[in-house]
């Protein structure tokens, strides 16, 4: 039975020091004692690596990069570094996540219910009126959200790292994320990955609240002009998760990014041919992109 001791925190932070003072002060605020939490600091330039070497947290434990890995890489170095520590178990995060009091409690009441027979386990989050965030949806397939959170465990096949629970004997039998995926899919790829082995269940217990900048679904049409480069990243990566699912994976990423680029041709925010662009050319470079999955040294 895994108790909050063998649990480490991989929490993965850039550039968002006032989001991860109150990400931290709600993992020190669990109803469970003893977690250990890792900070995975990519190369913050906001005051975030001084401010870490003076906080007198018990359990903190605290990596600054000299690089920006992304969030790809960050958790994939924070996940090896956390099994260098010895923990049983990891719980991954985002520096804009803020679990609820009960969150690690109801994932170790899950796992212990479970006997450990399951992938991964996944928070219910939470935007910060309450209502439930769209990005951080689970999937009951590919291509279908869950619908809805009613009962004690539900079966989902993908789901974010926005508060997600799993022992290392599955980070050692299945690998590690894709660092070179940077950002976006990481998540996905990873989840999937696993639920092709094992059964995994959402807690709607273990709740969360992810305060994030640019809430809604990921979609170059829709996001804001200072995010439409790093679309580049998307729309390739989602190349490797799909096209493991055949043809019916090969079809959802033609339709999906159709319809993106219809978007974008309705969209009156301009810079259309720079945005189609980058959907196919990311597209085009998912294709040639056949990254190794990684497994613990």
């Amino acid at each position: 039975m895994i108790d909050a001791r063998d649990v480490t925190a991989v929490v993965v932070t850039y550039n968002r020091l006032p989001l991860l003072r109150r990400c931290l002060a709600a993992l020190q605020a669990q109803t469970v004692q003893g977690l250990r939490v890792l900070v995975v600091d990519n190369a913050s330039a906001d005051g975030t690596a001084e401010y870490l070497k003076t906080l007198a947290m018990p359990g903190l434990v605290c990596r600054i990069l000299t690089e920006n890995l992304g969030g790809a890489g960050g958790f994939a170095y924070g996940m090896q570094a956390a099994a260098e520590l010895g923990c049983k178990a990891v719980w991954l995060m985002d520096d804009d996540t803020f679990p609820e009091p009960q969150a690690l409690e109801a994932l170790l009441a899950a796992d212990a219910a479970l006997d450990g027979a399951y992938g991964w386990l996944s928070s219910r989050a939470l935007a910060p009126d309450g209502s439930d965030q769209p990005m951080n949806l689970q999937r009951k397939t590919m291509y279908r959200d869950i619908d809805g959170f009613d009962g004690t465990e539900i079966p989902a096949v993908m789901a974010s790292f926005v508060s997600l629970f799993l022992r290392m004997d599955t980070v050692r039998q299945l690998g590690l994320p894709i660092a070179e995926f940077f950002i976006w899919s990481d998540d996905w790829e990873y989840t999937r990955r696993i639920s092709r082995c094992k059964p995994c269940r959402v807690i709607p217990a273990s709740r969360v609240v992810h305060a994030m900048q640019n809430p809604g679904v990921v979609n170059i049409a829709r996001d804001v002009p200072e995010r439409w480069g790093r679309y580049r990243y998307f729309y390739r990566n989602d190349v490797v998760l799909y096209r493991r699912e055949g043809a019916a994976g090969w079809l959802w990423l033609l339709a999906k990014d159709a319809w993106h680029t219809v978007q974008v041709l309705r969209d009156s925010r301009g810079r259309r041919a720079e945005r189609i662009g980058i959907i196919w050319k990311g597209f085009a470079a998912g294709v040639k992109f056949h990254p190794q999955t990684p497994y613990l040294p």
